[in-house]
C-alpha cells in the first residue's frame, strides 16, 4: 500500500514530468494559452497514458524486445485516435482549438518515456498507479499555466470575460509569456523542494 502511493505521489511533484522531468513541453506551452484547451490537453494526455500503461503492462511479458517499440507506438495511436474521434464528436470547438496537438500525442516523448521505462517492466497496478500520477501531474501543471495566461493576458477565465481588454497583458497570450509562466512555475517547486531539503538535513543535524 505504502509503495504503491509513492508510486502514485512521485508523478504529482517529485517527479512531475513538467516541472522536474521537463518533457512533453513543445505541445504543453502551445495549447495553454485558455484553460478549456489546457484542461482538456491534461484529460486527454491523462486518458492515454493510462490506458497505454495498462496495456503495455498487461502484455510486457508477450512483448518481443525486437518490436517493444513498434508496439508501444501501435497501442498509444489507438488510445490517442480515440480521444481525438470522441473529441471530434462531442467536443468539435475544443477539438478544432487544439489543432493538432491532440493527434501528436502518439509521439509525445511522456507517454513513450513512461511506457518504455516503468509499465514495460512493473505490475499492471503498479503501472495504472504510475500512469494516473503522471497525468494528474501534467493535468495541474498545464491548468495552472492556463489560468495564469488567460487571466492576464485575456482578462476571461475558461472563456468568460471579466476584465477589460484595455488592462490585460497581451504577453502572457504568446510564447515569450508561456515561457515566462512555467519559468515562475519551476523556480516555485523548486524554492519549496529546497526549502523542505533544508529543513530534513536541519532536523537530521539535530537528531545526530
Amino acid at each position: 500500500m505504502k509503495n504503491g502511493l509513492k508510486i502514485f505521489t512521485n508523478g504529482l511533484v517529485k517527479e512531475n514530468p513538467l516541472l522536474v522531468l521537463m518533457i512533453g513541453l513543445c505541445s504543453s506551452l502551445a495549447v495553454t494559452t485558455e484553460v478549456l484547451n489546457g484542461l482538456g490537453m491534461g484529460l486527454a494526455m491523462t486518458f492515454v497514458l493510462v490506458m497505454s500503461e495498462i496495456i503495455i503492462s498487461l502484455f510486457r511479458k508477450l512483448i518481443p524486445d525486437s518490436i517493444r517499440i513498434p508496439v508501444f507506438i501501435i497501442v498509444i495511436a489507438a488510445f490517442t485516435t480515440i480521444v481525438d474521434l470522441l473529441m471530434q464528436a462531442y467536443l468539435p470547438a475544443l477539438s478544432k482549438s487544439m489543432g493538432v496537438f491532440i493527434p501528436l500525442i502518439v509521439v509525445n516523448c511522456i507517454i513513450m518515456g513512461r511506457v518504455e521505462s516503468f509499465a514495460s517492466k512493473n505490475p499492471v497496478g503498479h503501472a495504472a498507479l504510475d500512469a494516473l500520477g503522471m497525468g494528474l501531474g501534467y493535468l495541474w501543471v498545464l491548468t495552472g499555466i492556463s489560468i495564469v495566461r488567460e487571466v492576464l493576458g485575456k482578462g476571461s477565465f475558461a472563456g468568460f470575460k471579466f476584465i477589460p481588454d484595455e488592462y490585460v497583458i497581451g504577453f502572457f497570450t504568446k510564447a515569450p509569456g508561456g515561457f515566462f509562466v512555467f519559468a515562475m512555475f519551476i523556480a516555485v517547486t523548486q524554492m519549496i523542494r529546497q526549502a523542505k531539503e533544508s529543513k530534513a538535513a536541519k532536523k537530521e543535524g539535530e537528531n545526530a
